[in-house]
């Protein structure tokens, strides 16, 4: 009975072990205590926008960032922190601006789009505002027509 109850906890060990070495083996990020030797490139990549925010005029886009963390840092000084650190730019429709994501929030949030189609152009960049090769994403959309109430549009306002 001994030997059985041996190999029942070797059993039960062996994969909670296990589990705990594979967890470590892939952790999402670099640990913030440590400086990593030769970081492997960082890579954005960005979800389709989001049908449900589409049909209200609202661009919502998910991202995800590996070996680098967007955080609110910029300039010089700041190329050389490590693990890696950087923002993203956004410009939307080709306009001659854009603006600075840098919250790490992980959804780009663009509000009252008119109907039509649109470009939102998303760079993974460092401190000082150079994009990271090849870490450029651009996604091509609609936001559809809406409807009008039935009260003609005016929300809130009664026909008396």
């Amino acid at each position: 009975m001994n030997t059985l109850v041996k190999a029942l906890a070797g059993l039960v060990a062996g994969p909670l072990f296990a589990t705990g070495a594979l967890a470590h083996d892939h952790a999402r990020e670099a640990s913030p205590y440590i400086a990593v030797e030769n970081e492997p490139a960082p890579k954005l990549t960005v979800d389709p926008p989001i049908p449900e925010g589409l049909a209200q005029g609202i661009f919502w886009a998910q991202y995800r960032v590996e070996n680098l963390r967007v955080v609110p840092v910029f300039g010089a000084g700041a190329l050389t922190t490590s693990p890696r650190i950087g923002h993203l730019h956004i410009t939307v429709d080709d306009l001659p601006w854009w603006w600075a994501e840098a919250s790490g929030n992980n959804t780009i949030d663009i509000a009252n789009l008119p109907p039509g189609p649109h470009k939102v152009r998303l760079q993974l960049v460092d401190a000082n505002h150079r994009v990271f090769p090849g870490q450029e994403v651009t996604l091509n959309f609609t936001i559809p027509a809406r409807q009008r109430a039935d009260n003609g549009g005016h929300a809130g306002h009664s026909a008396n």
